[in-house]
């Protein structure tokens, strides 16, 4: 275990309940997490498998899938309890940091809700497990690494942000099926470390707020949901390159 003595001179007595706390803080992330992946595979499958939601985002022109008005804005609906996340910063309420966490899984799973139109359900089990023993080894990674991450983690993001934005173009003006799967690969190497620097930052999140009840219960919300759309990126970033289309 880590050695937290030097932080209080109670010594090895308060090094075990700090460790003992910080598990309790990482189980409650992750359960958390799993939840909020469950509710999105739920939604995301009822919403891709029902003929009159489909037919509402989707029509078919010549073979092909043309989306509608609504479909843009059930795929970008969960920018909206995103941002409020984001630019929040910290100063929501514990139960509005709920609120925010629950409505973007639920969102999210709308949102994806076409991926169950594009590739069989057997590829998205394979690669859902696929992403999760990756997700797994790497968080496992992070939080018993002593190396420090934070360098690479800042690196790390802002390559996804230059990622995403060549990803935008390509959807949008390029439509280049190479330079899609190369971008796959690229995002697959950057969540897979970002999942590492998260998991490591997070306990020391913790160290900043243990002892406080409600800082602690926003801070395991706000851990969730990072962890959460890290999860979701790596997954879908899997997919577009493993998935089998239907």
């Amino acid at each position: 275990m880590t050695d937290y003595t030097n932080l209080n001179p109670q010594g090895a007595t308060t090094a075990v309940g700090f460790d003992s706390g910080l598990r309790s803080y990482m189980v409650r992330i992750y359960k958390y997490m799993c939840l909020a992946l469950i509710m999105t595979g739920t939604i995301a499958y009822f919403a891709g498998t029902s003929p009159d939601f489909v037919n509402m985002m989707v029509t078919q022109v010549n073979g092909a899938y043309k989306p509608s008005g609504l479909f843009y804005l059930v795929a970008f609906a969960p920018m909206a309890p995103w941002a409020v996340y984001f630019f929040s910063r910290g100063r929501l309420s514990y139960p509005a940091t709920q609120a925010v966490f629950w409505s973007y899984a639920a969102l999210m799973g709308l949102s994806l809700f076409s991926i169950f139109m594009l590739y069989t359900g057997a590829s998205i089990t394979r690669v859902f497990f696929i992403t999760s023993a990756v997700f797994g080894g790497m968080s496992l990674y992070g939080y018993t690494t002593k190396k420090d991450l934070t360098g690479m983690g800042h690196f790390l993001i802002m390559g996804m942000w230059g990622v995403f934005i060549a990803l935008i173009v390509n959807a949008f003006l390029l439509h280049s099926g190479p330079m899609d799967y190369a971008l796959s690969i690229l995002m697959v190497v950057i969540f897979t470390g970002i999942t590492a620097y998260m998991n490591q930052q997070l306990k020391q999140v913790y160290f900043q707020v243990a002892g406080n009840a409600d800082a602690e219960g926003k801070a395991a919300v706000m851990g969730a949901m990072t962890l959460y759309i890290t999860f979701i990126n790596l997954f879908m970033s899997l997919l577009r390159l493993f998935g089998d289309r239907r």
